[in-house]
């Protein structure tokens, strides 16, 4: 008998909590996403046994589809009361916001309509990879998820301890991004080393949003 799928697992590992405002700064049209699938193709099991890090990518751009699917497993709503997220979050906090560039801009994630709101029009790919010790990753790929934390919004309950909380969530979320970019045949690498303030002068992001993790994905190059 086949093991529940992992798109089904990301469901049973939520936390309780709506938690996070949204950026105010965000401008554009927001991007509705598709549903997220719920019962995928590959097992939890598989997906960790095919997860690899990968600097090296295609052309090939993601679809809205996959794109959507990373949002909801790194942060998405998995009830339909909108309390429980794809990740789990010290208090039900949630201080934790994704953005994702591509070659059409910088969108910021929306949780609870599960939508992209654009944040910046251009393609910023290169400058943030000049931002991240000129690793080509970051440039190449399709598509990269900005994990950022607003470190204030767990304070108030958690004190001191809070970055920490911080940390240790940006984890769970980039594991959850990057075995469903796993379950979804993509790839792609955690990448923690890059300059904190270049990176949010780029990006143009808050002065209390703390990038941590950067995730780019795609489809893996082929060789030979």
């Amino acid at each position: 008998m086949k093991v529940p799928s992992f798109y089904g697992c990301c469901v049973v590992a939520a936390t309780v909590g709506i938690g996070g405002a949204s950026n105010m700064m965000d401008e554009g049209d927001p991007k509705q996403l598709p549903p997220p699938v719920l019962a995928g193709q590959m097992s939890l099991e598989e997906a960790i046994a095919a997860r690899r890090s990968v600097r090296e990518f295609a052309s090939k751009p993601l679809t809205i589809e996959q794109i959507s699917q990373l949002c909801w497993a790194g942060q998405g709503i998995t009830d339909r009361h909108g309390r429980f997220r794809a990740s789990p979050s010290a208090g039900a906090l949630y201080p934790i916001e994704l953005y994702i560039v591509t070659a059409d801009g910088v969108d910021h994630y929306q949780p609870t309509d599960h939508r992209l709101q654009q944040h910046l029009a251009d393609d910023l790919r290169h400058a943030l990879q000049g931002a991240s010790l000129n690793q080509d990753a970051i440039g190449e790929a399709p598509m990269c998820v900005v994990i950022a934390a607003v470190e204030q919004r767990t304070a108030g309950k958690y004190g001191q301890r809070a970055r920490r909380y911080c940390f240790i969530e940006a984890g769970h979320v980039a594991q959850n991004i990057l075995l469903q970019a796993a379950a979804l045949n993509l790839a792609g690498v955690p990448v923690g080393a890059f300059e904190d303030d270049k990176v949010g002068a780029v990006l143009k992001l808050p002065k209390d949003h703390h990038v941590l993790y950067l995730l780019p994905i795609g489809h893996p190059a082929r060789k030979g």
